[in-house]
């Protein structure tokens, strides 16, 4: 067993067919093959399984793949600590995002680093805190950027903002004749959210049970996007910080009001992986991720 026929099994893994997996490796199919025998011959066991389409894996070939993938991004952290000896910033930064901050921070850090530290790659996963949380804590991720109601203290995290939560709809509708609405109102009002479990879904189920009203919540959804999307229709409404849609709100194709009594504070925090030692370059961008985003949420209302 060796670092290239890992490689190879990760590649055809993910590419699910011989033939495309040789294409981007840059090798001849044969040796493909080849080196796939030969970790199934040392394993004693079938990785793949041929299909009218290509390939898929096994049980056992589902089984080895985390492993395999932990161990060639650890090999390729190995290279990366090997030449930042030299002092050079390179290699890949695996970051987690929320969908809520990607769109205005995201450019920020691109243009950054691609001026900065052009050796630095960056790998960016979107998603919602508790899938975020699960791949950092697994170690696919090196940072987190996320959401946490209430405080951050004690979980290891740097806290980047403070925001508050607003409901978001139709501009035509008139609740948005106030800047501000009250928690109780929300309980008139046809509501498209996330799925349980959800951070924002389990504060406000806990605050709706001590107000003593029910949501009415028509519709789950586990995509910004789908969010925004229902809320512009006038079908419904949804409840973001106004990060979220700073560029609808612009353009006048969402309105947001700021829910109070009780306001809804969440705090913007930065995570990082305690699976492995930091690299240089991740540290590097951990920082500049951390003065970017708190400038950008410095200038948001609330």
């Amino acid at each position: 067993m060796n670092l290239k026929q890992l490689e190879t099994f990760a590649v055809v893994a993910e590419l699910g067919s011989i033939s495309r997996a040789a294409q981007a490796l840059g090798v001849a199919q044969s040796l493909v093959s080849r080196n796939l025998t030969q970790l199934e011959e040392e394993w004693r066991d079938r990785l793949f399984d041929r299909t009218g389409r290509g390939v898929v894996l096994t049980e056992f070939g589902r089984r080895v793949q985390p492993e395999v993938t932990l161990l060639l991004n650890q090999a390729e952290r190995l290279q990366l600590a090997i030449r930042e000896s030299a002092g050079a910033l390179t290699g890949t930064v695996h970051i987690g995002m929320l969908p809520s901050l990607a769109p205005q921070l995201l450019p920020r850090l691109f243009a950054d680093i691609s001026e900065n530290a052009p050796g630095v790659k960056l790998h960016v996963a979107e998603g919602f805190s508790g899938s975020l949380d699960e791949q950092l804590g697994s170690g696919r991720l090196d940072m987190i950027v996320v959401n946490r109601y209430g405080t951050a203290q004690g979980r290891h995290e740097d806290v980047l903002g403070v925001v508050d939560t607003f409901l978001v709809g139709d501009p035509q509708h008139e609740v948005f004749g106030r800047s501000t609405i009250g928690f109780r109102r929300l309980a008139d009002l046809r509501l498209v959210l996330p799925a349980a479990p959800n951070g924002l879904r389990a504060v406000l189920d806990h605050v709706a049970r001590e107000q003593g009203v029910a949501l009415n919540i028509v519709m789950e959804v586990d995509t910004l996007t789908a969010m925004k999307d229902v809320a512009a229709s006038g079908g419904a409404f949804t409840i973001l910080p106004e990060l979220a849609v700073r560029e609808e709100l612009r353009v006048g194709r969402l309105a947001a009001a700021r829910i109070e009594r009780p306001a809804i504070r969440r705090t913007i925090a930065l995570g990082f992986t305690r699976q492995r030692p930091l690299l240089k370059a991740a540290r590097f961008v951990g920082s500049r991720v951390r003065d970017l985003a708190t400038n950008l949420l410095a200038v948001s209302p609330g």
